[in-house]
């Protein structure tokens, strides 16, 4: 049982990781962007929108991947196909039940689901802090009280 917690931990801290790289790369992109700060014109917010999206979606990819390819080294699937079609559908929490783990993994299940909201969470969060700051700056920050 303890072998399954610390591999459960590795996989949580894996997909972390590599959506802490993601997010960070998200970022740098962001501050790069050739669209103004106070610009907040439909397309280039939508362009910068659909980039960040682009993005996000990979390191997501990645991160299910990651459970996917667990999955499939522990013969937990039948196929490699099978093991990225139920990881994806956990990660998401989307769980149509026409797969399931064999009984000795079924708590990565649950695991790999709510480390998948976590991380779809901070997804968002990102979206809304890069819209929020560009609705703020172009109020100049009278009603909230920020200056740039």
């Amino acid at each position: 049982m303890i072998t399954k917690v610390l591999i459960a931990s590795w996989l949580v801290a894996t997909t972390v990781t590599i959506h802490a790289a993601g997010l960070g790369m998200v970022l740098s992109h962001v501050s790069r962007s050739t669209v103004r700060p106070a610009d907040t014109r439909f397309w280039p917010i939508t362009w910068l929108l659909i980039r960040i999206a682009w993005l996000l979606i990979v390191f997501h990819l990645l991160e299910v991947a990651v459970w996917a390819l667990f999955f499939w080294w522990e013969n937990c699937m039948p196929d490699l196909e099978s093991s990225f079609y139920f990881s994806g559908i956990t990660y998401l929490t989307i769980g149509y039940g026409d797969l399931v783990l064999p009984k000795e993994w079924r708590l990565f299940g649950p695991i790999e689901g709510l480390t998948g909201i976590l991380m779809c969470g901070l997804s968002t969060a990102l979206f809304f802090a890069v819209v929020s700051k560009r609705i703020l700056l172009r109020m100049g920050g009278k009603e909230t009280g920020l200056t740039e």
